[in-house]
């Protein structure tokens, strides 16, 4: 109760917090072991395929986030969020039939309807007086969600894999039976305004912050190579059991975790420029580190400094992009911003998954440690107005 007061929660951002972790940690599930591991290994998917479902699953998310924003802005998020996830669940349901490639990447992007909205209203309810705070909450429940979801179904998936689907299923209706609690009405609270007064709105905000396009989209590239390889790339050039890249997992999310509301209430009071560049710095760097083939302990210690480097990007990046979305049209405004986020999530897994199949797995963790380091240094050459109030 302490806790909820010091954070300034309610009832309503309560059961969102649910759902939004059963939410995600079927995603981590799904993504970082169900669909790579079980994909290659019990349906004997290329990763050029196991890829390609990944892209399937974050387009549907990434183009329905734009209308999902604009559908809160004017109706229920109870009904907008219930019916989400019902087509989620349909999309988890359908991966029984898996072993035909097209139905797999169809199941993956039918499983991506229902993501946007439970974050989407969770970012408009969170108070501007408590930004910090509530985001670092936000944040740990989508980490803790994210990063255990695959630890847990590893184990299982290593003893078997038709209890890691049904685990799936049932948490997936868990979560859509939980959201009709959720309370009705309209987001933001204000009067309903044309859509093309709220684009004019954001244009012009997309416009005043056009120089940090290119890192919203290399960084979300960098970072999606690399889940349709993560798993392959643990056991096959890391040597590492499912127990060991299980760890591997936990120390880099539970660093994040820890990290996140310390290191957000640090960048409030220090700046977000420094966070970001020294963030994304360490990250490259410790990200190239892993493609040295390190000992098992020394790939332990280097997931702790990738999950501390993570927890100082994470706030800062999410204060920055506070910055540009419109008060009155929040609903859309963060689906919009989330979008333009998004284009690099849709090649990014197929670029990795290509790059995996011709040239090598070690391949697509270079390029990713590079793509970091390039948006580091674009963060470090910008002048810090783009950083501050506007």
């Amino acid at each position: 109760m302490k806790g909820k007061r010091f954070l300034g929660l309610g009832p309503e951002i309560i059961v969102l917090s649910v759902i939004l972790f059963l939410v995600e940690f079927v995603r981590g599930a799904v993504l970082v072991s169900f669909i790579p591991i079980f994909g290659k290994n019990e349906l004997m998917l290329q990763l050029t395929i196991i890829g390609t479902a990944i892209t399937a699953h974050y387009l549907t998310d990434t183009i329905l986030k734009t209308f999902i924003g604009y559908l809160l802005d004017r109706w229920s998020a109870r009904w907008v969020i219930n019916i989400g996830l019902l087509l989620s669940l349909l999309g988890i349901i359908l991966f029984a039939w898996g072993n035909h490639p097209a139905l797999f990447v169809f199941a993956a992007a039918l499983y991506g309807v229902g993501i946007s909205p439970v974050w989407i209203v969770c970012l408009t309810k969170v108070k501007e007086d408590q930004r910090a705070a509530q985001m670092g909450y936000l944040y740990m429940i989508w980490l803790v969600g994210m990063g255990s979801g695959p630890v847990v179904l590893n184990f299982i998936l290593d003893r078997q894999s038709s209890w890691a689907y049904t685990l799936l299923v049932i948490l997936a209706a868990a979560a859509w039976i939980i959201s009709f609690f959720v309370a009705g009405g309209r987001q933001t609270g204000a009067a309903t305004v044309p859509f093309r007064e709220q684009w004019a709105a954001l244009k012009e905000r997309l416009v005043a912050m056009k120089p940090l396009l290119p890192g919203m989209i290399l960084q979300t590239l960098g970072a999606s190579m690399l889940v349709p390889v993560l798993p392959t790339f643990a056991k096959e050039f890391l040597g590492l059991s499912a127990t060991q890249y299980s760890v591997l997992l936990l120390l880099g999310g539970g660093c994040t975790v820890l990290g996140l509301m310390p290191m957000g209430k640090w960048s409030d009071h220090a700046g977000r420029k420094p966070f970001l560049f020294i963030g994304f710095a360490i990250f490259a760097i410790m990200l190239a580190s892993l493609s040295l083939k390190p000992s098992t302990g020394l790939a332990y210690g280097i997931a702790v400094v990738l999950g501390l480097s993570y927890s100082a990007v994470l706030p800062a990046w999410n204060a920055l992009l506070a910055l540009y979305v419109p008060p009155s049209q929040k609903g859309l405004g963060w689906s919009l911003l989330s979008t333009v986020e998004g284009i690099g999530v849709l090649i990014g897994p197929i670029i990795g998954g290509v790059i995996a199949d011709y040239i090598s797995i070690s391949a697509v963790v270079w390029i990713s440690a590079a793509l970091f380091a390039i948006i580091a240094l674009i963060y470090l050459l910008f002048p810090s107005r783009w950083f501050a109030e506007h």
